[in-house]
């Protein structure tokens, strides 16, 4: 973090991106037949559609291109068989070539579970780190040197707080002080667990210690599992791999639990509201502003800073009407759940809301940015601005932002974006349509809120049978997926047969862009998932927040597990990441199986070169923590596995 004492400036990061040169003559020779498959083939998104078929017109690049331009792609990577871990490599297991050992001994099954691993461990560290940046933001709100930043919700300030056996009949400041301490010993903890942990039910916490999994501190656990996967340290694949699940809980109920807490205490905790989404969101006579990547504190100070009269002046003096912010990605659903600002889309719509060519500044913190956004920008007037010291991207501006610095760096981000709304050319406008209307911000205490204060209603209506069960449907955008088309069509077909969705991250941004996520999306569900949904005023598809805010729905799960008394692992719930990619997706996975929900992948984890690794997962973890993930990339298929399992866990629980 910065020391706060230099003043905020705008640099440009290395050499500035040659113009980008459309090679027009090239994609002239493109049939326009052909033209309009690849654009079918690529997403389901319709504003995104008319954005890409401009693109391949313009000869602009985007991650579709790239990815084609990556096939075929290596099938030792692909099956988890390469191994880069030291220099006596690099090393592949090939059986026909009588290789079924690397230089050091490392069978397959052990190659594949160390990369698993280091891919576990760099997830629960990018959320976890994500985390410890807000609970630093709270110590300094807590010693009153958070300039711009205080307490929303000191509601859920004390609530925490007791959790921790800290007096909260005292100045707010000061219980932020001393809660933001003890989050903070939780990453490197020596009392042998994590204090979040209890508010698992009773038979999910026994069932962590039996198997040697309780998570005994955030860091702790991440530094082990990158000293596992040194050479001549981890030699035991299902060692290797209950050790991942331990990381994996360190961050879902420690390193993201807190992260989401503690956003919720200083930007305040989401109650329901309406807004818009999709690639239409964009003015033509304002200056538009995105705000991308996962780190709420950024974008908050952002909105201060665009709201203020100053400059809304100076917006008016360049020409334009007003100042439209939009979220991008899980910035965006922090934005969208706690401000109401709309949004442009989820991750692959990244280089289209460039395309646009109606985008003044892409302002970006980190984790999910293309470091080719400055090359696409080059083909208009857009900036990208990058923010932390973390993710410098070459041919960005950069402004370190820090909580110390917050409101000057904000305003000399949003002064930029302002001035750079003269350098707009008209001409190269693209605005595909109208946006859709959308509803967020179900965190657990606003879903409760509305079931008058208490869970016991959903779980009688799922005894009922009215609901059947629930799915948090979570994670990403992935090339060998069609862009949405994995997260909407799960979701339709589980609501058609009465199981409710939480979402979030780019699934619940998936589901917004598609429609479903408004009370009217009720028609497409079962008759009693319908009758629920308008007898509470509620989408059948809740839009929970951001990827980091998966930790509300093992919240949720094991609220109504401790209502029934069983453990989360008994419920007729499923976890799905249709359209995954990332590290933080197989540790997202990874904490649901841990604490007892089933989960069903899209795309093939790169694991198939060990039948041992994947029998272990889709089996053999069942013997351990009752629960196992399946993959699935029909997401049609996908629904008949969860809707078996689901009636599956009602038989076993008498409903």
């Amino acid at each position: 973090m910065s020391d706060g004492t230099k003043k905020p400036t705008l640099h440009l990061v290395g050499e500035k991106m040659e113009t980008c040169e459309l090679d027009r003559a090239k994609m002239s020779l493109m049939n326009p037949k052909v033209i309009h498959e690849k654009v079918e083939e690529r997403t389901i998104d319709e504003m995104a559609k008319k954005v890409i078929e401009h693109c391949l017109q313009e000869g602009i690049e985007t991650i579709w291109d790239r990815s084609e331009m990556q096939e075929p792609h290596c099938k030792w990577c692909s099956t988890g068989l390469s191994c880069s871990r030291c220099t006596m490599g690099p090393c592949r297991i090939i059986p026909e070539r009588h290789r079924d050992r690397g230089v050091c001994g490392a069978d397959a099954d052990l190659i594949v579970a160390r990369n698993l691993l280091d891919t576990l461990a760099t997830g629960a560290a990018s959320h976890s780190d994500h985390g410890r940046e807000i609970v630093e933001t709270l110590l300094l709100v807590g010693k009153g040197e958070g300039a711009g930043y205080r307490i929303t919700d000191s509601k859920k300030l004390c609530a925490i707080a007791e959790e921790y056996n800290i007096p909260t009949d005292r100045e707010v400041n000061e219980v932020a002080h001393d809660l933001a301490l003890a989050l903070l010993e939780e990453f490197g903890t020596i009392k042998g667990e994590l204090g979040l942990c209890k508010r698992a039910p009773d038979a999910t916490y026994a069932i962590w210690k039996e198997a040697g999994i309780l998570p005994r501190g955030i860091d702790r656990e991440i530094v082990e599992a990158m000293h596992r996967v040194h050479m001549g340290v981890g030699a035991h694949y299902g060692n290797m791999l209950l050790h991942g699940l331990r990381t994996a809980l360190a961050d879902g109920w420690g390193g993201s639990m807190m992260g989401t807490d503690v956003s919720d205490i200083l930007f305040g905790t989401p109650t329901p509201c309406e807004s818009l989404m999709n690639l239409g969101v964009f003015r033509e006579d304002q200056v538009n502003i995105t705000l991308h990547g996962h780190n709420p504190m950024l974008s908050e100070m952002i909105v201060t800073a665009a709201e203020g009269e100053k400059m809304l002046a100076l917006a008016k003096k360049y020409g334009a009407t007003g100042i439209n912010l939009i979220g991008l990605c899980c910035t965006g659903n922090e934005l969208l759940m706690r401000r109401g600002i709309p949004m442009a889309g989820n991750h692959f719509n990244q280089e289209l809301v460039i395309a646009t060519g109606a985008l003044e500044a892409m302002i970006v913190d980190y984790q999910c940015i293309f470091p080719s956004l400055p090359r696409t920008a080059s083909c208009f007037h857009t900036k990208i601005i990058s923010t932390s010291p973390k993710a410098i991207i070459p041919g960005s501006y950069y402004v370190e932002f820090s909580p110390e610095n917050a409101t000057e760096a904000a305003e000399v981000i949003v002064r930029t974006a302002v001035e750079n709304f003269r350098n707009r050319d008209p001409a190269k406008v693209f605005i595909p349509g109208k946006p859709v209307a959308v509803n967020a911000g179900f965190s657990v205490e606003a879903i409760t809120a509305a079931l008058g204060g208490t869970l016991q209603p959903l779980v009688d209506a799922i005894a009922s049978g009215k609901i059947r069960g629930a799915v948090g449907i979570v994670g990403c955008n992935n090339p060998k997926i069609k862009h949405d088309f994995g997260h909407v069509t799960l979701a339709k077909e589980l609501i058609k047969h009465d199981i409710l969705c939480v979402e979030t991250g780019c699934a619940a941004v998936a589901s917004g862009k598609a429609g479903l996520l408004t009370p009217d999306a009720a028609f497409l569900a079962g008759d009693g998932l319908k009758a629920i949904c308008k007898a509470v005023g509620i989408p059948p598809v809740l839009h929970m927040g951001s990827c980091v805010d998966c930790s509300r729905i093992l919240v949720l799960l094991a609220n109504i597990a401790n209502i029934l008394g069983v453990g989360i692992h008994q419920l007729p719930v499923a976890g799905a990441a249709p359209e995954w990619y990332s590290q933080k997706a197989v540790a997202i996975g990874s904490y649901f199986v841990a604490s007892g929900v089933y989960t069903v992948l899209g795309p093939m984890p790169n694991i198939s070169g060990s039948p041992a690794v994947v029998d272990l997962l889709t089996n053999g973890l069942e013997d351990v923590v009752h629960a196992r993930f399946a993959v699935e990339p029909d997401p049609v298929k996908a629904a008949d596995l969860i809707i078996a399992h689901i009636e599956e866990k009602r038989k076993a629980l008498g409903i």
